[in-house]
């Protein structure tokens, strides 16, 4: 079982199933994105409960768990997410008059709003628009669920998480000189530390990865990953995953040797006036993410394979008067990294279908990490290391044109 002081309890096998499904779509992150498998997994383990025959056991092979006890891990894991501090989580559950939902199945969903679709998809978008709104503080304005007057039921989630940084980074204009930013002036960040294991490097199979702690003041982190150039982005993001889970080993910072030692990651000694304890430079950029994704596109990933088969009924342990199939499976998710802390949120939703000369007599140790072209991330919780969101960063913010800089 693991938790932390803030309350969160989860058991490990949880963590696991979903930072499972994390990793495998990190896999296949093909370009810039933000995704939360954190918002898909318990969504799939309620449908998983009650669906029937290959649907139910994709969903389960999806889910981690078997079917019958995937919608008790999902209730627990909803639960685990309340506990967290900054994390705010809810599930909704819409349907039309005419589908009878099986009280059985529903009640065993979290504590949350139950409403109703009337039939009319404009209208009843602007209701999903708005507790979707509400229940990300503004961070994602609307559903992502395609409505249509076939739609009868709509099952979704959000997660919206804040943090502030333990050490606020300093703004700066950054102009790269190499790589794909640097006919650019972005908006750098840069801070200093005497902590050095805040850095470390991995030599993995695909290649070196430097990954960057940065801490936020509730126990929410973000882990930067920047790998070698030639390194797509699963390859990267794969491996900040193998990494958490301890199965690929980081050399930390004060066992770093002198040099290049790493992807955008140097370790010098230099001369100093005065005894100086060894420092971690970083150098990063701001950015803010948003992704929409349609699930139905990785149908094989999210075990949606035969679910989304409108030909014929799939779940009905939710309700068979009409027979269910998936029709719509979509994510909205959002990111923000700034001097000052991060936030991000992600909605899922599914539709069902009827960043002068001194006296240099001392020698310091200074390690300088540099983020200065595109990099993943991980937001997760420090103390389960449940990962709650992901991405990769191709298009940092710009230098503010109308801020001025002093020397």
């Amino acid at each position: 079982m693991a938790g932390g002081e803030d309350g969160m309890r989860i058991t490990n096998a949880t963590i696991d199933a979903v930072n499972g499904l994390t990793s495998r779509w990190a896999r296949e992150t093909p370009t810039a994105t933000v995704f939360s498998a954190a918002g898909v997994w318990p969504l799939l383990g309620f449908l998983a409960d009650g669906a029937t025959g290959a649907a139910r056991a994709e969903l389960a092979a999806a889910v981690g768990f078997p079917a019958d006890e995937a919608a008790y891990h999902a209730r627990e894991f909803m639960a685990a997410l309340n506990a967290i501090r900054g994390l705010d989580s809810a599930v909704g559950l819409w349907n039309d008059r005419k589908l009878e939902v099986r009280e059985k199945w529903a009640a065993g969903l979290p504590d949350g709003t139950r409403g109703e679709l009337t039939g009319d998809p404009a209208t009843d978008h602007e209701t999903l628009d708005a507790w979707a709104a509400r229940r990300t503080g503004g961070l994602i304005e609307r559903m992502p669920v395609e409505l249509s007057e076939e739609t009868v039921l709509v099952l979704a989630s959000a997660l919206a998480l804040r943090t502030q940084w333990l050490r606020p980074f300093e703004e700066y204009p950054l102009l790269p000189e190499t790589g794909p930013w640097q006919e650019r002036t972005l908006l750098g960040l840069h801070r200093s530390s005497t902590l050095l294991d805040r850095i470390g490097m991995a030599d993995t199979p695909q290649g070196c990865v430097t990954e960057l702690k940065v801490l936020g003041s509730n126990g929410i982190d973000v882990h930067l990953l920047l790998g070698e150039e030639r390194m797509g982005p699963g390859q990267v993001l794969g491996a900040g995953m193998d990494i958490l889970a301890r199965t690929q080993s980081v050399v930390p910072g004060p066992q770093l040797p002198y040099g290049d030692v790493g992807p955008g990651l140097r370790v010098v000694k230099e001369r100093c006036e005065r005894p100086q304890p060894p420092t971690l430079h970083v150098t990063t950029v701001a950015y803010e993410l948003t992704t929409d994704h349609d699930l139905l596109e990785r149908h094989s990933l999210f075990g949606l394979t035969t679910a989304r088969d409108l030909s014929r009924g799939h779940f009905p342990g939710i309700g068979d008067r009409p027979p269910l199939a998936v029709a719509s499976a979509r994510q909205s998710a959002m990111a923000k990294f700034g001097a000052l802390g991060f936030r991000a949120a992600a909605v899922t939703a599914f539709g069902f279908a009827a960043a002068g000369i001194p006296d240099l007599r001392y020698v310091t140790t200074t390690i300088e990490a540099t983020f200065d072209r595109p990099f993943g991330f991980l937001a997760l919780h420090r103390t389960s290391r449940l990962v709650l969101a992901a991405g990769w960063v191709t298009d940092p913010e710009p230098f503010p044109e109308d801020v001025e800089v002093h020397a």
